[in-house]
């Protein structure tokens, strides 16, 4: 009996989000209707001398939608839903959002939380893996953000989450359903396509502290969910990793094979269905409902391979709890304590700080936040 006051004031111990006052929504951005879809591109592409001509026909795919990226309605969503989270948890924070390269932006956002006075805050970036433009660009953009706000708070970034449980589990989970929703004489034979934005080869080689992370997050978190729907299923589906969006000269190699490619190799050995994966985002992204869900599945049905596109992890309660685990279990670290770090898989659990050199800028050094001083 004496020991329920102690086990009950550890646990508000391990809730407590100090020394954070607030949580910032990091992500991408993107138009809201066709005025801003070459702006947007503008702010995209700043400093690569890509003509206004290439950026219109590129906002082609923007423009099939209205002009509009779903990502900022998505983040929209999942701003209420985290807010949601953190009242039923008990955890009272604010919570803001910035995006690199539309608004709300990146020192809007920061500016609003000088003016509330907020002190430091975590960032939740909407991008799991690590590479320059998954993770260190974001870091190079906050430290933009607070270099021009008199008075700005401490911005620490939460680690990478592509091989945390709340993020796995609806992939898994998403994948089973997708496979069930096919024709049962393709279901146990059909192949799985794990989708992500493809880069260059260079910059893959850059990613993490000891180059090719960004790959290498990717089949771990590939190899686990072919394993977990193995148990779910009883069957190992041939798989591979693939990627789409491919931007930039032919001259320079990016990662391939590109999801259209593989969809032709697919056809030309027989194969009668597959299941697109797209764990390279977090949401239905661009990427997604373009690449994906209009030229591959055009591609597919040209082909003759049956195809289905399995969720993303969105606002599902797991991926948004996850959320609150990864800003307490920081907070806690950086109170001296020893947190549990969940991940599943082999990589581990992804690191607080980067190191100096990880994921480095392949146009040259700038500075950024949430890193290792040198």
């Amino acid at each position: 009996m004496e020991s329920a006051p102690d086990s009950a004031n550890d646990l508000a111990v391990a809730r407590t989000p100090e020394p954070y006052d607030a949580l910032l929504l990091v992500s991408f951005g993107g138009p809201e209707g066709p005025d801003d879809v070459v702006p947007f591109l503008e702010n995209v592409t700043r400093g690569r001398g890509i003509p206004r001509e290439r950026l219109i026909e590129v906002g082609e795919h923007y423009f099939h939608f209205g002009g509009k990226s779903p990502i900022n309605d998505q983040n929209r969503a999942f701003l209420a839903a985290l807010r949601e989270d953190f009242a039923g948890a008990g955890l009272d924070l604010p919570i803001y959002w910035g995006n690199r390269n539309w608004d709300p932006y990146l020192t809007e956002a920061v500016e609003q939380m000088a003016a509330d006075g907020v002190r430091r805050a975590a960032c939740f970036m909407t991008s799991a893996y690590s590479s320059y433009s998954s993770c260190r660009q974001y870091r190079e953009n906050l430290a933009d953000a607070v270099a021009g706000v008199p008075g700005a708070p401490r911005l620490d970034r939460l680690r990478a989450y592509f091989n945390h449980p709340g993020f796995v589990e609806p992939v898994v989970d998403a994948t089973l359903a997708a496979l069930a929703e096919l024709p049962a004489e393709h279901r146990d034979e059909a192949r799985l396509a794990f989708v992500t934005h493809s880069i260059p080869e260079t910059m893959n080689a850059a990613s993490g502290p000891r180059g090719h992370a960004y790959v290498v997050q990717h089949r771990s978190l590939m190899t686990e969910v072919v394993e977990r729907v193995r148990q779910e299923t009883g069957h190992r589906h041939p798989h591979a990793l693939v990627y789409c969006s491919r931007s930039g000269p032919p001259s320079v190699p990016w990662l391939e094979p590109d999801i259209n490619d593989h969809l032709h190799t697919l056809a030309d050995e027989g194969v009668g269905a597959v299941v697109m994966v797209p764990i390279g985002f977090v949401s239905d992204h661009m990427e997604v409902i373009w690449d994906l869900d209009t030229e591959a599945m055009a591609t597919a049905e040209k082909v003759g391979v049956v195809a289905l596109r399995a969720a993303t992890a969105g606002l599902d309660p797991r991926f948004v709890a996850m959320v609150r685990e990864l800003l307490l279990e920081r907070a806690a670290a950086e109170r001296g304590a020893d947190p549990e770090r969940p991940a599943v898989g082999e990589y581990g659990a992804c690191w607080d700080e980067c190191q100096p050199h990880c994921c480095a800028n392949p146009r040259g050094e700038r500075p950024t936040l949430g890193g290792v001083p040198r």
